[in-house]
Parts: C-alpha cells; sequence; structure tokens
C-alpha cells in the first residue's frame, strides 16, 4: 500500500469524521488558523493530539525542521491535558518508540530529527514570549480551552510572538463555547478572520463506541429533561446569559452590489483621541422592513481631527454626519475641513431611548468583515448584573462607541415628539 495512503487509512482510524476535511486542509496548508469549537465528546481535542505529532513527522521526514507549542492559560493545567492527550495521540500513531518524553522542563521530542512539543502556560507570559528553538521555527501551536484565555488580545500577543521565521503556520484553537453569544471566542467564529477555517463539531459525529453507553445515555436524559443545558454543553451553542442587550443582531457579509442599492444612507461619528476611539459609523436604514444595514466604520486611537476628515471625506462626501454635540470646537474644525458635521440632539433620557430604539428593530445586519469593532459592541453588550445576580435595568456606558456613532447616524430616524433623542 503507498505510504500517504496508509497514513491516511490510519489517521482515520483515529479521529472523528468531522475533522477529516480539517485534516486534509492542514496536510495542503490550506490555512494558518483552525478554531474547532465543539461540545462534549466531540473529539476535537483528541483530533489535535493525533494531527500535531503527525505533521511534525510528516515534516521531519522531509527534511523540514518545524517544532510545535501547546499552551494552557495556566501552567498547572498543562500536564493532565495537553500533555496527556499528545502523549495518547503518539501511541496510538504507533509512534511511541520515536518520541521521547520530560516533564521538566515538560517537552515532546521527535527522536530521528530533535523536533519538539513544548508546553506553556499563558499565566508566564515572559515564557511564552521567550520561546525558542535551536533550529527550523515554530510551524504549529494548540490553545486547549482558549475560551479561558484572558482575551482575544492576549491570544493575539502570543500569536505575534510564536508565527515568526517561518513561511506557513497552523495554529489550533479548540474549547467549548461560552454560554454568552458575546464572548469573545463566540464572535471571533462567528466572523473569522482571513486565513481562518472554523469546524463546530459535536458528540453526534463521533462513532458511539468511541464514548460508551453511559455517556450516551447522560447525553440522552439532559437532552429530555434540560435541553437548553444540553443544548450548550453537548451541542457546543451558545445560550446567552440573559443580558445582552441586542438580540436582533445577524453578522454576515454585505457585498459591494448590495450596499450599490442602499439609499437611505445613516452616518455617525462619536468622537475620541486617547483612553477612547474615534469611532464613525456609515450604513442604510429600510424603514419600511425596519432594518439597519452596518457596512463601514472607522475606530482609531490618537487620531487627529485632520486626519480622520481626510479619511472620512472620500466615504461621506457632503452627507450628512450627526456626531456628538459635547464637542463643538471638533464639529467646527470638521466643518473646516469640508465635512457636513452636526451635533446630535440631546435629552436626559436619550441614550436609553436611543438603545430600545435599535433594540425594536426587525434587524441589525452587520458586515464583520468590514465592521469588526462594530460587531463586537453589538453582540458583547450586556446588562450587568449584581451582587446577587440579578440582572441591573440600566445599560452599561462602556464598549459602547460605535453603539454611540450609530444612534447619532439614526436620529433623524427614531420619530419622537419628545425635546431631543441623542446625546
Amino acid at each position: 500500500m503507498d505510504r500517504a495512503l496508509a497514513e491516511e487509512v490510519r489517521v482515520s482510524g483515529l479521529i472523528a469524521p468531522a475533522f477529516y476535511p480539517v485534516h486534509a486542509d492542514v496536510r495542503r496548508g490550506g490555512h494558518a488558523r483552525y478554531w474547532l469549537p465543539g461540545g462534549r465528546g466531540s473529539g476535537k481535542s483528541s483530533f489535535v493530539g493525533v494531527e500535531l505529532p503527525l505533521c511534525l513527522m510528516r515534516d521531519g521526514q522531509a527534511g523540514r525542521m518545524t517544532h510545535a507549542v501547546a499552551l494552557r492559560r495556566y501552567g498547572v493545567t498543562l500536564r493532565e491535558s495537553v500533555f496527556a492527550q499528545l502523549l495518547w495521540g503518539i501511541q496510538a500513531l504507533g509512534a511511541a518508540q520515536a518520541w521521547s518524553a520530560s516533564v521538566s522542563p515538560m517537552a515532546l521530542t521527535y527522536l530521528p530529527t530533535g523536533q519538539k512539543i513544548l508546553f506553556r502556560g499563558a499565566d508566564d507570559a515572559m515564557k511564552v514570549k521567550s520561546i525558542k528553538v535551536d533550529t527550523g521555527y515554530v510551524k504549529y501551536a494548540w490553545y486547549e480551552e482558549v475560551d479561558e484565555f484572558e482575551g482575544e488580545e492576549s491570544v493575539r500577543s502570543i500569536d505575534q510572538s510564536l508565527m515568526r521565521g517561518g513561511a506557513s503556520f497552523a495554529f489550533f484553537y479548540t474549547f467549548n463555547p461560552p454560554r454568552s453569544a458575546g464572548s469573545w471566542c463566540n464572535r471571533r467564529t462567528a466572523a473569522p478572520p482571513p486565513g481562518t477555517l472554523v469546524v463546530r463539531s459535536d458528540y453526534r459525529g463521533m462513532p458511539p463506541q468511541w464514548l460508551g453507553e453511559p455517556f450516551l445515555a447522560e447525553a440522552a436524559h439532559l437532552a429530555a429533561t434540560r435541553p437548553e443545558v444540553y443544548a450548550h454543553e453537548y451541542l457546543g451553542e451558545p445560550g446567552g446569559t440573559g443580558g445582552e442587550v441586542f438580540r436582533n443582531v445577524t453578522l454576515r457579509p454585505i457585498p459591494d452590489g448590495e450596499i450599490a442599492r442602499f439609499d437611505h444612507i445613516r452616518r455617525g461619528l462619536d468622537w475620541g483621541y486617547a483612553a477612547d476611539p474615534l469611532a464613525y459609523n456609515e450604513g442604510h436604514y429600510d424603514p419600511c422592513r425596519r432594518r439597519l444595514y452596518l457596512y463601514r466604520e472607522l475606530h482609531a486611537l490618537r487620531l487627529s481631527n485632520r486626519r480622520a476628515a481626510q479619511v472620512l471625506l472620500p466615504w461621506a462626501g457632503t452627507g450628512r454626519i450627526v456626531c456628538d454635540s459635547a464637542e463643538p470646537k471638533s464639529i467646527e474644525e470638521m466643518r473646516g475641513y469640508g465635512l457636513r458635521v452636526t451635533g446630535a440632539r440631546k435629552g436626559p433620557d436619550s441614550v436609553a431611548y436611543g438603545v430600545k430604539w435599535l433594540q425594536d428593530l426587525e434587524e441589525i445586519v452587520i458586515d464583520p468583515e468590514r465592521c469588526p469593532e462594530t460587531a463586537r459592541e453589538f453582540t458583547g453588550y450586556a446588562l450587568a448584573r449584581d451582587r446577587e445576580g440579578r440582572l441591573m435595568s440600566v445599560f452599561p456606558d462602556r464598549d459602547d462607541h460605535h453603539i454611540d456613532a450609530v444612534r447619532y447616524a439614526c436620529e433623524a430616524d427614531m420619530r419622537r415628539p419628545a425635546v431631543a433623542i441623542l446625546r
């Protein structure tokens, strides 16, 4: 039998069918990042436990000196999770004799070439950033339970430290989706950036004999008695927290052809410079269907009004931009640069009124690639809870810069008979 074919046959008996396309994509170098959200028993960690050592062995046999890093949020969890899972994968591949294992420092070494799988906890950032290999480069990384990491910025910082010295990479991110749809992990997989493959999985795609009757019986019992918990824990579906403000948001691409047909353009601007970003949004409001489409944003810190105007003029032209009226000097300056800027009207309950108006729309469609920060704010905006865990009734005054810009943009559509509607 052909060696490559034999390898594929062997691997197909070790990973769940849901991951066959991922395995093939990794082999041909299709993507740099693989986000693998899945419920309990979905086989995602078992897949990476097999795929990672297999990739290193394949590279080594081809003369490519590549290495891997396995990460957890806390270093104390490494040995019982990713280390044990990778040892299992090596043994399942029938390659135990070709690997050596050490726990101080924790590492797995492919003996024919010296390639290594290193282990790090993100709670020691210096150890992650100081990772160096004698020859070659770190091509592979595995973030297990990535939802436990501090956030998107933390993961991005580690990625930037590891993704150097090579031409191609394959980083894996496995996790059980958090309950809240606004979690950064759920937002990332709902709107993946370029170069990312997202594959969702759950236990129903696993061979039943791999899970065992007790596991299947427990899942069936939970599905019958507590379907919402079952959907979250076993199917990997975000269940929400009950505090999400905007439940009418749809994240999807808005192509150029669709934008070209928009004729009720709305533009809004929220001032910012150092601590808070300047936030601009542009969209289309369909009053008949009560749908708002957001397809353009500017989000920047330390951006002067002059530079902001240079960016906005090609977009807005002579179109009306409604902004926070709290900065009259900025309004006059932007007018001097040729923008048609006007201050928003204000009222004592303008924030709550504007947010409730947005809540009541039939749909808010956001293009997550064109407007990533806007998508993040709208999907993550949630009511806080008090010490007893009860939802508070006041809308939070944080992470709402683009929400404010959108409120300003739509003030004329809010048709409120009372005094002003927006701040």
